[in-house]
């Protein structure tokens, strides 16, 4: 399953909500946080608890409300019957919340009769300044899937704006954003890129999800349909780099035992297996 571009509807519109399902992106967040208001969350959580069962379309992912809110169990409850491919935990401070978060999810697994772990986890990760104290998520419960960047609520938290006038993150921002990136891999989990937030602007959007790629980043959130398709571009390697990729492996796996092997007159090490691998998972079926 791809990651490239992941798009955001508010739970509680039929409209976009159907909408984001035709789309054609790699994944539709359902959204129950911020999207949907306090006198919202009710209807949306039972649209979204009516629509999961049963859907041809198994590429769905549910924001739920933040652990310690008010409607955080009540997300859970409903949506996990349905079986969403995942969930995706806002505010997320660290550890202990992927950690509560798995085991609240394993227990409604066992009582909807899931197979426990099927249910897969997305945290937002940077949205506080309080959360970049706790980016270390090394040891993460196996159903954590991806570590998401989120700019505008830390630039909120922060009492800045997230970019300035030439389109770049400030300084704040830009920290996080790295940090997001090493600690993702430190834990061995793909980083989501946080969404552009003017889909009037389709080239500076290609250009920002270029950065992205770029840097490490393995996909972007999305908050408008047309950004589906300049986003998964940007983050689908071209057939030059994946044939590049594939002729790495295929010399070691010629040469099993081999930590540097020779291809095309050049040494080619063993860090070099691990980019020709991620390139091929990015290029590879959904």
């Amino acid at each position: 399953m791809k990651l490239r571009n992941l798009l955001f509807a508010p739970a509680d519109s039929e409209r976009k909500r159907e909408k984001a399902l035709e789309s054609g992106a790699d994944a539709v967040v359902l959204d129950l946080e911020d999207a949907v208001g306090p006198d919202s969350k009710d209807v949306a959580r039972k649209a979204v608890a009516d629509l999961l069962p049963g859907r041809a379309r198994h590429e769905v992912i549910v924001r739920i409300n933040a652990r310690g809110s008010q409607w955080y169990l009540r997300d859970l409850a409903a949506v996990v019957p349905g079986a969403p491919m995942a969930v995706m935990l806002p505010k997320c401070t660290g550890l202990p919340d992927i950690v509560a978060l798995d085991h609240h999810l394993e227990v409604l697994e066992v009582a909807a009769g899931i197979e426990v772990g099927r249910i897969e986890v997305l945290a937002l990760v940077t949205e506080t300044a309080a959360a970049l104290h706790g980016l270390d998520y090394r040891g993460a419960p196996t159903r954590l899937r991806a570590l998401c960047f989120g700019a505008e609520d830390l630039s909120s938290d922060l009492g800045i704006t997230p970019r300035g006038p030439d389109g770049h993150y400030g300084a704040p921002v830009q920290q996080a954003r790295s940090a997001l990136l090493l600690a993702a891999a430190a834990a061995g989990l793909p980083a989501l890129d946080t969404p552009f937030p003017d889909p009037r602007q389709p080239d500076a959007l290609a250009r920002e999800a270029a950065e992205a790629a770029r840097d490490g980043f393995a996909g972007k959130l999305c908050i408008h349909p047309a950004q589906i398709g300049p986003v998964a571009a940007a983050f689908t390697p071209g057939a030059e780099r994946v044939a590049w990729a594939q002729r790495v492996v295929n010399a070691f796996k010629a040469q099993p035992d081999a930590g540097v092997v020779s291809l095309e007159g050049q040494m080619v090490e063993r860090l070099h297996l691990r980019i020709a691998q991620r390139i091929i998972n990015a290029a590879g079926p959904s």
